[in-house]
């Protein structure tokens, strides 16, 4: 297990250098055509801003959207009490919890640190799963918390706004011309720039895309992996994928911006989809749990 978590920890440092690749490339390029470097900074520092601003509203804005009411040891007790006993048994503090009036089961979690933490579990998925499946599901959850996962998603977030926001500008150049004005055509579009400008623009954002999905799925790995070792039981989890598998719907309230929040992919993407899907086949999860059930 603990090899494992090094491994996705490794894929994921992997991913995020391809990714800075992907953007110093377009800058470079955008800089090359437009006779002036900073054009490709100014944008970077424009998408890394964005980025930082929702760093710091993210666990707001999805309860939010997803319509997660907060709750007490009261007003849901299973629920709270779970939650309670495994932020005990990691020493993390207590994050707040939320209900999502959904009869899709599913869960999330969010939060910027343990001590901004928040977890939101939907109606659908209390009902459907029994005490063991739920403290696997949750210990998933906390585990993207404790493994500073919005982070990560955060930082490849501003990357993907970045890339869009270069290869934009790289066009725009592209049609005016760039280190073609002022040639004997005067000063219209340099066709072969223009070329370059708009595979740049169609390709960038689509491998953007394709990266964004890998990290994600490595975290989702990786946050199984550490809910497994908090319970010391990782079939209740896999019992839970199965579950989610088979009782899976869409949920009823969509936002394609919280699709790598959830443990279940709230979409249901097509074959098509599926290359730029943030999690990762239910049956491979399911197998990563079982094969390391031996070493508990």
């Amino acid at each position: 297990m603990y090899s494992a978590i090094a491994r996705n920890k490794r894929n994921t440092v992997l991913i995020v250098l391809v990714f800075l690749l992907i953007i110093g490339a377009l800058g470079f390029l955008g800089g090359y055509l437009a006779g002036n470097v900073s054009i490709g900074v100014i944008a970077l520092v424009v998408a890394l801003g964005y980025a930082v601003l929702q760093y710091f509203s993210a666990a707001r804005q999805a309860t939010a959207i997803a319509g997660g009411v907060e709750i007490d040891r009261v007003s849901e007790p299973r629920l709270w009490r779970t939650v309670e006993n495994l932020a005990i048994s990691t020493g993390m503090p207590m994050p707040r919890v939320f209900v999502i009036p959904d009869p899709s089961p599913n869960a999330f979690a969010t939060g910027r640190d343990p001590e901004h933490a928040v977890v939101a579990a939907t109606t659908g998925l209390l009902e459907l799963m029994d005490d063991q499946e739920l403290q696997g599901v949750m210990a998933h959850e906390l585990g993207h918390v404790r493994n500073y996962d919005i982070r990560v998603s955060t930082m490849v977030f501003g990357l993907v706004v970045a890339v869009g926001l270069i290869a934009d500008v790289l066009l725009r150049i592209s049609f005016f011309g760039g280190r073609g004005r002022g040639s004997d055509n005067g000063g219209g579009a340099n066709p072969v720039l223009l070329v370059a400008g708009i595979v740049a623009v169609l390709v960038a954002p689509i491998a953007a895309a394709g990266v964004q999905a890998a990290v994600s799925r490595q975290r989702e790995y990786l946050a199984d992996a550490t809910g497994a070792m908090t319970t010391r039981y990782p079939e209740g989890l896999a019992r839970a994928l199965e579950k989610l598998g088979a009782h899976g719907r869409p949920m009823q309230t969509q936002n394609s911006s919280m699709a790598h929040l959830w443990i279940a992919d709230p979409m249901r993407p097509g074959v098509m989809d599926r290359l730029f899907s943030t999690h990762p086949p239910l049956p491979d999860r399911i197998a990563r749990l079982r094969a390391s059930a031996e070493r508990f």
